[in-house]
């Protein structure tokens, strides 16, 4: 009995040792807890406070009057940025994603004209000092789907832009377009701006616009700096599906300002030299590689305009003009030349056409006269075998597509080799001097219909129908087999 009590009165000691262990550690767990409980709670109760003193101190421009924030954002923006807008809509304002202040359907005026209808814009600000509205300045001002409509009197309104301050600030404009228009308000042609920004390049000390944009569905991009100090314009203008660069260094010192354009492409190396005034305009345009292959020169008369272009090369590209989507093609469908105050002559002279080195001795003798675009004179040889003439020969725009008619002299100096290359049965072969006929050539479709046709001065009907409409294939070697059948089919159908 002695021994159990005894070990009764074990058991208990160990137990009330245990609970006073106990207790004593979860006190101490107890303060711990909520000690830090409370240092957590103050952390969590500065930042809320912190994060409403904040929120309540950018809330502060809700409370600006509305008449007074339009007046002071004008001014701002006429002061800054050369900006003169109408509001047509109340401003209001957001704090996310930074705060700002956005209007719709604004109106920009320059020149006292009205000269963009703005979608949107929105004007950021600097938050300090938000308690004094005087002090309030604008850091950026971003626009978005605006129509900008340019013409002669006021196209330099982008490059004017540049004259601001912009150490401290951003001018961007995207999603936007410009629409540059002739005397008699015509459209000429549409520039995409998809993204355009005007900001200070620390580095180099001067105002940068850079854009993205596109124009007759070619994209292109072109970066721009006028340095005010020395008087110098730089642009720079790049095509990537062209390959093509383009950048021109302008010096306004003087009364006769004058500069340069290099172009880089694939396949040229260029330089484009040139001086103006306010009456006329001279250029030389040269080849810079070793063996130079083109050399053209030029003068232009502004008031009134007329322009007389030579130059001669070692070979011609006709892809800028033959191209469905050359630029040359896109202008002329634009009918950027269709004006009666533009008088323009070119005359080129070449050795060869690219990719078609049969064809010698080439003469591109054209006229731009009241609004007519014509080539006659202009000739060229087939490996000195047969010469070739234009006559009354005109290109215009016909319900959106591109055309080349006229009349055509062909004399054929030495038959037996013509025969030769076209392997032309001997039983075929008629001795031809001189082919007379009218064509049209559709520049979109690739098609070319010959009429009128008189061999030494017949008529066949037969021959006519034959070569009444051709089409131009997409391979070259396919052309060359379909030019020699349809041409071999034409000399048996006249020999009879």
């Amino acid at each position: 009995m002695s021994k159990s009590k005894s070990f009764v009165k074990y058991l208990k000691k160990i137990n009330t040792s245990t609970n006073n262990l106990l207790e004593k550690n979860l006190n101490k767990l107890k303060l711990t807890y909520i000690l830090n409980l409370v240092r957590s709670n103050k952390i969590f109760l500065s930042i809320v406070a912190v994060l409403i003193l904040l929120l309540s101190y950018l809330s502060i421009p809700n409370f600006y009057k509305q008449n007074n924030i339009i007046l002071k954002l004008k001014n701002e923006l006429n002061n800054k940025f050369n900006l003169n807008l109408k509001f047509s809509d109340e401003l209001r304002y957001n704090l996310f994603p930074t705060p700002h202040f956005t209007s719709n359907d604004t109106i920009l005026i320059f020149q006292e004209e009205k000269i963009s209808e703005i979608k949107k814009i929105k004007i950021y600000f600097s938050l300090e000092n938000l308690f004094s509205f005087k002090n309030l300045k604008i850091k950026e001002v971003e626009i978005e789907k605006a129509n900008f409509e340019l013409n002669k009197s006021n196209y330099d309104f982008f490059i004017k832009l540049l004259d601001n301050n912009y150490q401290n600030c951003f001018f961007t404009i995207n999603d936007s377009n410009i629409f540059y228009r002739n005397i008699q308000n015509e459209v000429l042609f549409i520039n995409k701006i998809l993204k355009m920004k005007y900001s200070f390049d620390s580095n180099e000390s001067k105002n940068i616009l850079d854009s993205e944009n596109e124009i007759f569905n070619l994209p292109f991009s072109l970066k721009v700096h006028n340095d005010k100090t020395h008087k110098n314009f730089f642009s720079k203008i790049n095509i990537s599906l062209l390959r093509l660069q383009a950048e021109n260094s302008l010096s306004y010192k003087d009364d006769l300002k004058y500069g340069n354009i290099d172009i880089i492409s694939q396949n040229l190396n260029s330089t484009l030299e040139y001086e103006f005034n306010k009456k006329n305009f001279e250029f030389n345009y040269f080849d810079r590689l070793a063996n130079q292959k083109f050399l053209y020169n030029g003068k232009l008369n502004f008031s009134p305009f007329y322009s007389t272009i030579e130059g001669s090369s070692d070979e011609l590209d006709l892809s800028y003009l033959f191209d469905k989507s050359a630029i040359i093609a896109q202008l002329l469908k634009a009918e950027i030349f269709n004006n009666k105050n533009i008088n323009l002559n070119l005359k080129i002279n070449a050795n060869k056409i690219l990719n078609f080195n049969n064809f010698t001795n080439i003469l591109i003798n054209s006229k731009i006269h009241e609004g007519l675009i014509d080539i006659d004179g202009t000739a060229f040889e087939w490996k000195n075998y047969v010469k070739f003439k234009l006559f009354n020969s005109l290109i215009y725009n016909k319900n959106g597509e591109l055309y080349l008619d006229g009349a055509s002299t062909i004399n054929i100096i030495n038959n037996n080799e013509v025969f030769k290359f076209l392997l032309t049965p001997k039983n075929h072969r008629k001795k031809i001097k001189q082919i007379d006929l009218n064509y049209s050539y559709n520049f979109d479709q690739k098609t070319i219909s010959l009429n009128d046709i008189r061999v030494d001065g017949k008529y066949n009907e037969r021959v006519n129908k034959k070569l009444n409409n051709i089409s131009i294939k997409n391979d070259d070697l396919q052309n060359k087999i379909y030019f020699k059948k349809l041409l071999n089919d034409a000399l048996k159908t006249y020999s009879g």
